[in-house]
Parts: C-alpha cells; structure tokens; sequence
C-alpha cells in the first residue's frame, strides 16, 4: 500500500459535512473559501465552524445535499491547492448505516458454468477481482459497482479452486483482501479458494430429541487435546480424522474419545474454535498450539487440524465427517464463535475493504478495547451485525451444527444475537445459543449490550453463570478463595439461590435470570485454572483424598442444579495443566486430555456418569421454567452449613413423589432426616438412576464433603 502525499487533509465526517485540516505552515493554516468537486462539478462549501488547534486549524464546513460515495472528490481552497476528500467519521453514522445496507448475498457463488463474485465495499471508488489459476498466473478483473456499494464481477468457466482476492481502492490507496465470506481458503488463511463446499454431503441422522435447553448436558473440548495425548488410542492424533474416530481405546483398553464422551452421558460436545484462526503454522506441523481465539475467517474451517492444509477441500471433507460421527453417536455440536473481535484490526479483511466499519471507536475516534485484544467488533452497525448472522446461517446449513457458543457475547448488541436466536428457530431442529454476557468497557450504551443485564431481552440465549461458579468453587481471579464446595459457609446462600436456577427463590431474592434454561452451570471451562488446579493452590498440604471429595462434589453441583450444567473435558477426572492459568498457547503436554488420568481416576468417572443418568432420567433435575422450580422445589431445614432441598410432587417428572438431595462440604460426617423408607440414589461414593442402597431409620448419614440423594416413590 502506497501512502498519499498531501499538502492538507479533508475527511468527510456525515454525508454533508467535512473537516478540513490546514496545517499553520499552509499559509498560516488560513482560508476563507473552501469548494468541493468530483460528482457535479465544483459547489461552494460553507465553513460553519473554525477551531484552533496546536498546529492546524480545522474548518467544519457543510454544503448542501449529501454525496453519493464511490468516487474520488476533491477540496479546493482559496489558495488554488486542492485534496481529496477522505472517508472520516461519517463511515459510523446511522445516515451512512441506512443509505448503504444490503439485504442480500455476499461473496462467492460457484456453478461450473460461472462463478459470481460479490464484495461490500461503499467507500471504494474502484474495486478488483484478483483470480488465480492453479499453477498458473494471477489476472485482474475491473468489478462493477452497484446499488448499496456492491461491487461484483461474474466470470464465465470453471473456476473451481481458483484463488481469489479483492483490491479496493480507498482515500487514492489500493489495499488487498480476502473475501470476509470465504468459505474455502489456501493454507494459513492467505486466500480465499472458489469452491463449493455442498458438493460434500452430510448424512441426516436422527438425533435424541431435545425438548427443551435444560435437558442439555454440555462437554467442552479443543480438537487437538481431546486426541493428541499417547494414550487417545487415536490413530490421527490432534487433527478432525482424530476426534472423529469412533471405538477408540485407552490405557488398559478403556474407552475414549467420542466413544467416551457418549458413554458418559453427555448430550452435546462443545469444540473450542474451529473456524479458521491466527497462532498456529498451519504448515509447521504440532508444534504451535492456540485454543483458536485469534479469528482470522469465520466461515471456512480451521487448516491446523486437517491433515493437508494446503487442500482446501479437504479441511472442509474432515470437519464434516467429525460432525457426523459426533452426530452418530447421539450428541450434537456446538460451536464456538469468536465474533466479538479479530486477530488484528489493521490486517483484518474487514478493516481493509470498509475501513472504520466494523470496528468500534471512542468519543476521540480510538479503537476501544473492551474485549482486551485491541478490537471491538461493532455488531450494531447493519452490515456488521448481518454478516454475523448469515455466517451462522452458513455454518448452521452447510455443517449442520446444533448449537453456537458466543465468546465474549457481552461485546456484541442485543439486537443481532435476537437476530441469531431467530435464525436459530428456523434451521429447524433444537439449536442451543449460549454465550458469555459479561459486562465490557466498549463504547455501546448499557441497554444495547448482550450481557447478563439485559438478559431479559435475551430469551432463549444462555449465559455463563458467572455467580454460579464463583459460588460453588471460589473466585475465578483469587486462586486461594474457596468457593461453597470447597467448604466455605460463608458462599451458603449465594450457593442455594444458583442451585435454584439464579431464579431468585425467596422474598427477597435477586433473580439474575427469568428462565432456568438463560443459566449455563459450571465450576471450570478452559479458561483460567481447572477446579484441580485451584484445589492444589487452596489446600497445598491437604491429602488428595479430601481434593478430590471437594471436587466431585463442586462438579455434583453442577450437574444437580437447575439449569444447563457445563463440564470441562477432564473435569470428571480431575483434569490438571499443572498450575497454568491462561495456556492458550501453551505446548500439548498442558493442554492435552491425559486418558491416563481418565483410568486412574475411573471410579470419580463412574461417579460422575452416574450423576448425569440421574439428571437424564429425572426431568425434575432440568425443570425448564421458573414456574416449575418455585411449584416442585424448596429448600428444608439442614445444619449448616449443609443445604437441603426437596422435589416435591413430581411423579409426573421421573417417577418419583419427592426426592431430597443434601450436600455437605464439612469435614465432619452429619445427620439428614429421611422419616419412613427412601431410596439412596447417590452418596459419596455411588450414584445411579439405578438406587445404590435404601434407609428407613429416620436419618441418614452424610459422609463428609459429600452428598446425599434420596427418593421416595
């Protein structure tokens, strides 16, 4: 990109006002006439404010009409210099928002007979097609400017894996770029392929139904961990044809991979990124590693995990078959979808073709940064907000997933992830759209935030129960805090309301959500320290045993409370990254899913599995309105600091007339009243849908740090 060389500069700020700048060592920086050319020939501009700066003074002049964008106009002062006139602040107007949204396709849109290329793009004043042939030459196409400020350009033949990109001349400057809606890429995201993804097919298969969002049980996972360690017993370690493996087998012949992840009772499997990222060579081999949080093209598939990154087809074939072999063993997929920001602003295709569009800026025109990477994706704005709604439209479609998770969703606007949950409900089949509602500093007005705040707008949108986790284990940023189950009484309440759903049971409770399917459970994600991790750090001298009664009982609780319970693959064997925090790019050896653990630790497993059959085969578990909860739950008399609650008159819900379920984080064994004959459905040491044992001696012994589930039918 070459840089102009101007004698001043002019910007245009709203489509009939522009801010020119004369330097004091242009004639002073004065002028008392200003016009402006370039559409109907010269018209006057009125100066209607002149303000002094240290070393310009800046004109604010109108003139009337607005200017149509797409070709290069110029300011002419009193002097006889002139400038072109750059695109300033008025690319984040509503004005500009309204004039130049297009409602229809963008991008590349193969046959074999011709191939239709499509670029938003309202602020250049040429546009190119950049085609190249395989194994040949690169050639220039001049592409038409239409209505809205699409530019396209068809071409006639077979253009099938041709590489493409865009060159958009802006402010006098020529700038290449990939397409924002590839869907087919070269390796490391360099170009953008014509290709047609459709052409590979996916099975329809029939899943479990899914009746309502609470009856979900999620399992977080990063492709390249869930194989990559020695033991997966996977044959193509840390790649899609890895984690698509079915039937594979660990230490002593256990079972894992998909095989596991099944037979433990989960119902969808969350992949960390997968859409194509910045971090990892993806020519280099294994040896970067990146949870894939540096989104570079958000509709074609990330190369590190496919075994050819430089065919771009066949990334697209592996994530298919993973999708598929996930969906053949009655889970579904959810995605992981980092749209609040890009790898970096300035190199981003976005920033290239509509520069200052997509991104959101301060009251002194700076980049925020509430997202803490150095850009704020800035949804609001009309075709931001529609590109992220037609790429999951596109990955909803063409790969069939079942569910998208939102990081950072706090960054995006309340009116595209409403948007998102609308086009969820018409893929046709259950969609479950979670996000993280935390609350950021970027420049958005409080009630446009998709954060926690607002989740009453948000109906049907699941958060990251922030108050749940903290509750239960402890702060997330205070490594040596100790949460409720880790025997901290002073968490008791806090820690009964979010067993509730954070519904607010009580008079005087606080609901955080209106509906328990809005709360997303959990005690550890890939973020900061696993529940493992934080127990060492709390109680460095402790034996394991007491670490490990913790932990389970921490991981019971999210599977027994009302809501949507999340586990961290690994969890349920006390999954370790040997005190690293933060190993977004931390080597294998942090990151991986050590199956050895998984044998090690098979009875916590069994327990875990155990706690999961009971929430599936009891729908009084996974109550999926607030009005349920309040009729069917309520909260006895325990001593503390253990807290007691009881399903009452849920025949209707799991066969059942009442269960109780107790949980003690104390060091001492306690007593739990069970007048008449219950049914033992978990202990400390057992659980089933199955009863492990049955009391009829008007109290039963809770062990400690653990938890107790009765049920009389």
């Amino acid at each position: 990109m070459i840089t102009v060389e101007r004698m001043y500069h002019a910007y245009l700020d709203e489509l009939n006002i522009i801010a020119i700048l004369l330097p004091r060592s242009y004639y002073n920086g004065s002028c008392s006439e200003f016009a402006l050319s370039g559409q109907e020939g010269k018209k006057e501009l009125f100066i209607k404010e002149q303000q002094e700066l240290e070393e310009e003074i800046k004109y604010i002049c109108t003139f009337e009409g607005d200017l149509d964008l797409g070709t290069t106009c110029w300011i002419h002062d009193e002097h006889g210099g002139k400038t072109d006139l750059q695109i300033g602040s008025v690319i984040r107007t509503e004005a500009f928002d309204e004039k130049y949204y297009y409602s229809g396709s963008l991008g590349c849109f193969y046959t074999e007979e011709q191939t239709v290329f499509k670029l938003w793009a309202p602020t250049a004043t040429q546009a190119r097609l950049s085609l190249e042939e395989p194994g040949k030459g690169i050639t220039e196409y001049a592409m038409e400017r239409g209505d809205y400020g699409v530019w396209s350009y068809c071409a006639e033949g077979d253009l099938e894996l041709h590489a493409y990109s865009y060159k958009v001349c802006i402010d006098l400057e020529w700038r290449e770029a990939a397409d924002p809606y590839a869907a087919a890429l070269t390796a490391n995201g360099e170009k953008a392929v014509v290709a047609s993804p459709g052409k590979i097919k996916m099975p329809e298969l029939e899943l479990p139904e899914l009746e309502h969002d609470t009856d979900a049980v999620i399992y977080e996972t990063h492709i390249r961990d869930f194989t990559i360690h020695p033991g997966s017993g996977a044959d193509k370690k840390g790649t899609y044809r890895g984690a698509a493996e079915l039937g594979t087998k660990g230490p002593e012949g256990c079972s894992t991979g998909l095989s596991y992840v099944k037979e433990l009772g989960a119902t969808h499997i969350e992949f960390l990124p997968f859409h194509d990222f910045a971090g990892v060579d993806e020519l280099g081999g294994k040896s970067d590693y990146n949870w894939g949080y540096n989104p570079l093209h958000f509709n074609a598939p990330d190369g590190s995990y496919s075994e050819d990154p430089s065919d771009p087809y066949l990334r697209i074939l592996e994530l298919k078959d993973l999708i598929s072999a996930v969906h053949s063993q009655g889970l579904r997929v959810i995605m992981d979808a980092v749209y609040n920001h890009v790898y970096i602003r300035e190199s981003s295709d976005f920033e290239k073709l509509v520069p200052g569009y997509y991104f959101r800026h301060d009251e002194f025109g700076m980049p925020s940064n509430g997202t803490g990477v150095g850009n704020d994706f800035a949804s609001e704005r009309k075709m931001a907000g529609k590109f992220i709604v037609d790429s999951v439209k596109f990955w909803l479609h063409e790969y069939k997933i079942d569910g998208l998770r939102f990081d950072l969703m706090g960054i995006l606007d309340v009116g595209t992830m409403q948007e998102v949950r609308k086009a969820a409900d018409e893929a046709g089949r259950h969609i479950l759209i979670i996000g993280e509602g935390w609350d950021l500093n970027t420049p958005l007005p409080q009630e446009q935030k998709a954060n926690l705040r607002n989740q009453g707008k948000l109906e049907r949108i699941g958060q990251f129960n922030d108050w749940f986790r903290d509750s239960i284990k402890g702060s997330t940023f205070n490594i040596y805090d100790k949460g409720y189950a880790l025997g901290n009484a002073h968490y008791r309440e806090d820690a009964k309301q979010v067993l509730a759903g954070s519904i607010g049971m009580g008079k005087k409770a606080k609901p955080l959500f209106r509906s328990p399917g809005q709360s997303v459970n959990y005690a550890e994600s890939h973020d900061n320290h696993t529940l493992w991790d934080k127990l060492g750090a709390c109680f460095p001298e402790e034996r394991e045993e007491f670490k490990e009664k913790h932990h389970r009982l921490a991981t019971a609780m999210v599977i027994l409370a009302q809501g949507i319970p999340f586990l961290h693959s690994g969890q349920e064997f006390f999954r370790t990254k040997n005190g690293d925090g933060n190993s977004y790019r931390s080597p294998n050896e942090v990151n991986w899913l050590d199956w050895e653990r998984r044998l090690h630790y098979q009875d916590n497993v069994d327990y875990i599995k155990g706690l999961i059959s009971i929430r599936k085969n009891i729908k009084a578990f996974r109550f999926h309105s607030t009005d349920l909860i309040r009729r069917h739950m309520q909260f006895i008399q325990a001593e503390e600091p253990m807290i007691a609650f009881e399903l009452q008159d849920i025949r209707e819900f799991g066969g059942y007339d009442s269960i109780r379920v107790c949980f003690n984080p104390s060091r001492e064994e306690r007593k739990f009243p069970a007048d008449g004959e219950w049914e033992v459905l978990a202990d400390g040491d057992r659980a089933g849908a199955e009863p492990v044992n049955t009391v009829n001696s008007g109290a039963a012994i809770i062990a400690p740090c653990s938890l107790l589930i009765l049920a009389r039918r």
